[in-house]
């Protein structure tokens, strides 16, 4: 009388065996995609199913679960291909904005004022619209040099513009001053960030995207941009 084979009958035996072949030998650097994997398990499965005790047979409902995560894991990396494809194009497309402003000026974060041929430039941030803003020019030594007022402004980024005057009334030496900003709306304080200005000199291109060289300052992400002047 014939003899049926005796073999494991669950589907987990099925992924030991696969995760076995994933780790032995020289091959499974060459082995480990998605598509090698899920055509591994399809062999294994089959070669189980031609051997299971009929007396003892696979559970249908395990082996599909199994099957569906399978082609989860094919899917995701699928996706994972396609982002990645799209990253690259977004980093392209941001590439070449990022080149026009070469020679530009730009307000990024920082307090710094350049006086230089009479004029230094900066800018502002509001969190919301003030009746008043205030700008505060201090030397090196944090002695105030001049207050502004620039009146009432929307929210958002804008410039301002120092003309080298002491709140004497004399003219500042050239070279690098700082400045802090203070707003309001009625009696309430509103938020207000310090804005610096700076020259695109070279466009940079690194694993976190584009950056921007700019002159005396360093370089900043091509994102944190506030405003182009």
């Amino acid at each position: 009388m014939a003899t049926v084979q005796s073999t494991n009958n669950s589907s987990s035996d099925v992924f030991a065996a696969l995760n076995a072949s994933k780790t032995g030998g020289n091959n499974a650097a060459s082995t480990s995609t998605s598509e090698a994997v899920q055509d591994r398990f399809l062999k294994l499965l089959v070669t189980q199913l031609k051997n299971q005790d009929p007396l003892n047979p696979l559970d249908n409902a395990a082996v599909t679960t199994q099957m569906s995560q399978i082609n989860t894991v094919t899917g995701i990396e699928r996706l994972n291909a396609t982002l990645a494809s799209l990253l690259g194009s977004y980093q392209d497309s941001e590439a070449m904005q990022a080149a026009g402003l070469i020679g530009k000026n730009v307000l990024v974060s920082g307090s710094t004022l350049s006086l230089s041929g009479g004029t230094a430039y900066g800018g502002v941030n509001l969190g919301a619209p003030a009746d008043n803003v205030t700008v505060t020019i201090l030397d090196a030594a944090g002695r105030v040099v001049q207050s502004q007022s620039l009146g009432a402004r929307a929210a958002g980024s804008f410039s301002f513009a120092w003309d080298g005057r002491t709140d004497a009334g004399g003219s500042a030496a050239p070279g690098n001053y700082r400045f802090t900003v203070s707003a309001v709306r009625g009696t309430d304080k509103v938020a207000a960030d310090t804005l610096q200005v700076g020259t695109v000199s070279a466009l940079v291109r690194g694993a976190d995207g584009v950056q921007l060289d700019l002159a005396g300052l360093g370089r900043v992400a091509f994102n944190k941009v506030q405003q182009i002047l």
